[in-house]
């Protein structure tokens, strides 16, 4: 007997094609991404986006500086990464194993899901980044 691969949502055959597309999309997505933050770097190119929570308040989320300090990462520099963003350079290396495994459900083909924290860790995540928030906030001669 001949068994087909058939997907559980169109009842169609799956390509192999489909199937490379599906593996090769996320890990090119994200060397796309790498080549362009390490041939254009954030801080000597415009065209990134800027933060309106600065350009309006003059005030630096818990998101500002993120984009240089990833960029800073992939040359090595770890000292300015945590100088641009320390949150997101500290908190890069769990978002990064999510993404692993994300990837692996994907290539799995198991549904992904999101994530669903207990409220007590929803809750520390806010204060932190509050914390965060407001110390990088707080002009430099007060402290």
């Amino acid at each position: 007997m001949i068994r087909m691969n058939l997907s559980p949502r169109s009842r169609m055959p799956r390509s192999r094609i489909q199937d490379t597309w599906r593996a090769a999309a996320p890990p090119a997505l994200i060397a796309l991404v790498v080549v362009v933050l390490l041939r254009l770097p954030p801080a000597q190119y415009s065209f990134y986006p800027q933060c309106p929570i600065h350009d309006l308040l003059h005030l630096q989320c818990p998101g500002c500086g993120a984009t240089r300090a990833v960029a800073a990462l992939l040359r090595g520099h770890f000292a300015e990464a945590m100088h641009l963003n320390a949150l997101v350079t500290l908190l890069l290396p769990f978002a990064t194993a999510y993404g692993i495994l994300c990837y692996r459900r994907l290539l799995q083909r198991k549904p992904l899901r999101l994530p669903q924290p207990p409220p007590a860790v929803i809750y520390t995540a806010f204060t932190l980044a509050a914390v965060f928030t407001i110390i990088r906030n707080i002009p430099l001669r007060f402290l």
